[in-house]
């Protein structure tokens, strides 16, 4: 748990880091938003640190919209990055309207997203890391922290390899996972030997021996710096995620394990020491405090932006959102195997303001080519706007339960917490690729089975648990199951156990019975041998047959305790 010190601490760094983003909003308020807007950068120091995370595989700009609900438990109750709205722009000190808004915040988002254009896309993103490499010769190290191999057509199709062809082609220097061990450990190990960086994973060790399986830390010099990049794989992967896939491998946080690799890069003459971790940010936070001599935590998986640093003790911690939407840069200066300085930027990768690099930007192409006519076929048009990040259910997850629903003649249906996926404005064609977007992954099949409102309850207390659990190193990251067909109450302040009630079967508002059994369908389920056509199949059959998406808003969970 955080001290009283910590918290008052970590607060009071992210207010203090935050500030206006280069003049961004002053530049669209005057005019027209402009490369050099994004570039915009006072440097500092030896060594300038870029980073992205959780791209989910996303090749080319999109519309990604931030939460409007993100609930903290416990010591983080209120902290970054648990605010949202206008509470983030409070915080942060950001005004309404300004693109700074637009990429932070969900408010207003169809109209601010029509008038700032799409984010993302990795031509844009590699004209940014390249004008800064060119701005910075020789002190620039650029890490991926992992959720790139999942999460399109073109990265289910070519099993990663699309994501490593265009890794290697941006530079990257070295990275970490999650969502890569969903290839499979076969997958995986081939994959590794195409990269042309190193795959660092210091908390995976064999099931046998507990013997690392991957490289832990790798070396580089910048700016006339020792910098050590120790990398943190998801420590849940064999829980969140089908264990069967890589049973010969196993996770954890092990922050006993971090603390040695970072003694030894220290012992190894490192003048700085940066964690790559896939933890989530809570957990982050609490390792931070737990773990001496890491001078920088880059954090991902649970796809937090934050416009400031955070510091937990010496340690800064970086959060760089997700789906290529931004490129966190930070400046360091290095005295005495310490940070005597630091300057920090969170630049928004708005593409309509960047000239693509042409030469990604005919990689990007080439590997969407073969799939062209499939990723662009028109299902339907959606009327509402689609969108999945939020604790509890997203429009866009709203449409897969009724997908489910409907087209699997349940009762009741259940889909993952995943936090991947781009959203879609009303008045859009939605493509085969936007499904996909949502759905493109190894373990897809729908499948539709009885259970008992005793299992349904259990099922509902258990992700409530993983997600509100005071102690982040109880948390898994993801958030609430999205359910269709079904209403509940849910107390966030409670025990696990105690958290749901009031569970009711939709349209009816007949109350469920614990002893009663309903007829249920989802998908991704962790089990082998689960059956059922894949879920892609079943969203797009849905969305063929209405032609027209209006959903409602979904008023049938109520949150207390918030």
């Amino acid at each position: 748990m955080l001290s009283r010190r910590d918290f008052l601490q970590v607060t009071a760094a992210a207010a203090a880091l935050a500030g206006p983003l280069g003049g961004i909003g002053r530049a669209a308020l005057g005019g027209r938003l402009t490369q050099d807007d994004l570039l915009r950068f006072d440097p500092v120091g030896q060594v300038t640190l870029l980073n992205f995370t959780d791209i989910h595989a996303q090749l080319v700009p999109l519309w990604f919209r931030e939460p409007s609900v993100n609930l903290g438990v416990g010591d983080v109750t209120g902290l970054p990055p648990h605010l949202t709205g206008r509470d983030f722009l409070a915080h942060f000190g950001l005004a309404a309207g300004t693109p700074e808004a637009h990429a932070f915040t969900s408010l207003d988002f169809a109209n601010l997203a029509r008038a700032y254009g799409r984010v993302g896309g990795l031509a844009h993103m590699a004209t940014l890391v390249r004008a800064i490499r060119a701005e910075r010769p020789g002190k620039t190290l650029l890490i991926d922290n992992g959720d790139t191999w999942q999460g399109s057509y073109t990265a289910l199709k070519t099993r990663g390899a699309d994501m490593v062809r265009a890794m290697n082609a941006l530079g990257v220097d070295a990275m970490t996972a999650h969502w890569e061990f969903t290839h499979g450990e076969e997958r995986v190990l081939e994959l590794i030997d195409m990269l042309e960086f190193p795959f660092l994973c210091g908390n995976v060790v064999d099931t046998d021996f507990e013997e690392p399986v991957f490289e832990s830390t790798a070396y580089f010099e910048r700016g006339g710096v020792k910098v050590a990049v120790i990398g943190q794989a998801f420590p849940y992967t064999p829980v969140a995620n089908p264990r069967h896939m890589i049973p010969r491998w196993s996770f954890g946080i092990r922050d006993n394990l971090v603390q040695a690799h970072v003694d030894a890069a220290r012992a190894e003459g490192a003048d700085l020491v940066v964690v790559a971790s896939h933890d989530g940010f809570d957990v982050d936070r609490k390792l931070a405090g737990r773990v001496s001599g890491i001078d920088v935590l880059l954090t991902g998986h649970t796809h937090d932006a934050m416009p400031g640093v955070v510091r937990v003790g010496d340690t800064l911690l970086v959060a760089a959102g997700s789906h290529g939407k931004f490129l966190a840069r930070l400046d360091l200066k290095v005295e005495n195997k310490r940070v005597a300085d630091h300057r920090f930027r969170l630049i928004p990768v708005f593409s309509d303001a960047i000239a693509p690099d042409p030469e990604m930007a005919r990689l990007v192409d080439g590997i969407r080519a073969p799939y062209a006519s499939e990723i662009n076929t028109v299902l339907g048009r959606t009327e509402s706007l689609l969108y999945r990040r939020g604790n509890f259910n997203g429009s866009f997850d709203d449409l897969i339960c009724q997908a489910i629903l409907e087209q699997r003649d349940c009762q009741i249906a259940l889909s993952p917490g995943f936090r991947w996926g781009s959203s879609l404005l009303p008045g859009e064609d939605v493509l085969t690729e936007h499904v996909y977007h949502q759905t493109g992954i190894t373990y897809p099949e729908c499948y539709r089975s009885e259970m008992t409102g005793a299992d349904l309850k259990g099922i509902l207390e258990d992700v409530a648990d993983n997600l509100f659990h005071p102690d982040p190193y109880y948390q898994q990251g993801g958030d609430m199951v999205r359910v269709g067909g079904l209403g509940y109450r849910i107390d966030i302040r409670k025990d696990v156990g105690r958290r749901i009630s009031d569970m009711t079967l939709l349209p009816t508002g007949e109350a469920i019975d614990p002893s009663g059994t309903y007829v249920v369908g989802g998908w991704a389920s962790v089990n082998e041998g689960t059956e059922g056509p894949p879920i892609w199949d079943v969203v797009t059959d849905h969305i063929r047959h209405k032609q027209v998406i209006d959903l409602p808003e979904n008023r049938e969970i109520k949150v207390v305790g918030a």
